[in-house]
């Protein structure tokens, strides 16, 4: 990780899961794991925010939420799957009113592993967001304001998973 211009700020939405990530994102926050030591605040306005972290799958009912909070989100922004079920819907795939993890959505840059997530896994994840972050920066990539009906193909190609 490389000196950062500006504290990132990071908001995180439960997209139906089963608050087990949720648990493992709120330990991060705590003096144990202390994910404020890389300058890192979590937010409640999305355009204050750089990093959007994702729990659960997405579904009919959050559907308009995550592409909200998405689409208000300023330029460079990168988002964050944590879990099973926000990055392949998980055990609730086959459920009749899931439609997957994140990435059937959004561009995902980073997907955490777990079920339910370790709180080293999701801060190892947030802070390869955070070197994303900083090359979108450099290069003043702008992302695609993203509707229900048009997803960036090509992302997946570039998207770096595989923090467990």
């Amino acid at each position: 990780m490389t000196y950062l211009a500006k504290s990132p700020w990071i908001i995180h939405y439960d997209a139906s899961s089963c608050n087990g990530c949720d648990i493992e994102i709120l330990a991060c926050l705590t003096p144990m794991y202390d994910v404020e030591r890389f300058g890192i605040i979590n937010t409640g306005n999305p355009k204050h925010a750089d990093i959007f972290v994702v729990t659960g799958s997405v579904n009919e009912q959050n559907r308009e939420v995550i592409l909200n909070i998405y689409n208000q989100m300023p330029d460079p922004k990168v988002a964050v799957a944590v879990g099973i079920c926000a990055t392949s819907g998980g055990v609730f795939r086959e459920c009749y009113n899931v439609a997957g993890g994140i990435d059937k959505l959004i561009p995902v840059d980073v997907y955490v592993m777990g079920c339910a997530a370790r709180p080293e896994s999701i801060i190892d994840g947030i802070v390869t967001a955070l070197g994303i972050l900083e090359k979108k920066r450099s290069e003043g990539a702008s992302a695609p304001v993203v509707t229900d009906h048009h997803m960036n193909k090509e992302h997946h190609k570039h998207a770096e998973g595989g923090v467990q």
